[in-house]
């Protein structure tokens, strides 16, 4: 499935619409759970869910002049996408309603202590996010990769040519320095 992936995303480089069309219909679901895992259990009063946010990133991606390497890459991509709709959506939010209760975002993902499930500010995050990528520009995306987008290990290896080890330490570290950040 990977090859049919990024046959597809170069098709669509390429031009070929239908490549494209078809490419979303092969990964809607898998960007669809990775939304909804990055919201968490979110009640009905909140404007953004799970297909929102994909139909938004994929408008996104779209109207990008990108050029695709590979299903990792675009996956990577998808992820930085979701992280830029959740952000604008929260500040609209935020402009919108003076003292309204922040977006919240979960950051679990399967190597999480002990699978817990915590609720961090959207803006915050961000802002986080944003002096981690001052401090350590490869942790940042690794963070971003992985519970933006969902990404296993080895596929941000791959994106970011560095070994999964070394993305197993970039992600450790940048889990303890948002908890620190974020606390």
């Amino acid at each position: 499935m990977s090859e049919d992936l990024t046959r597809l995303l170069h098709d669509w480089r390429g031009g070929d619409i239908a490549s494209r069309d078809q490419l979303f219909a092969q990964v809607y679901d898998t960007l669809r759970g990775m939304a909804a895992a990055r919201l968490g259990a979110r009640g009905g009063d909140r404007t953004l869910q799970a297909t929102s946010l994909v139909n938004e990133a994929l408008i996104r991606l779209i109207g990008s002049d990108v050029d695709w390497q590979d299903r990792a890459h675009f996956y990577a991509l998808a992820s930085l996408k979701m992280r830029a709709v959740l952000v604008d959506q929260a500040r609209a939010r935020a402009a919108d309603k003076r003292g309204a209760r922040p977006v919240m975002l979960t950051l679990s993902h399967a190597d999480l202590q002990g699978g817990q499930t915590v609720g961090f500010d959207v803006l915050a995050l961000h802002d986080a996010l944003q002096r981690l990528s001052e401090r350590d520009p490869r942790a940042a995306r690794a963070v971003e990769m992985a519970y933006f987008g969902g990404m296993e290990q080895r596929d941000i290896a791959c994106v970011l040519e560095v070994s999964t080890p070394t993305v197993e330490r970039d992600l450790r570290f940048a889990r303890a320095w948002l908890s620190q950040q974020l606390s």
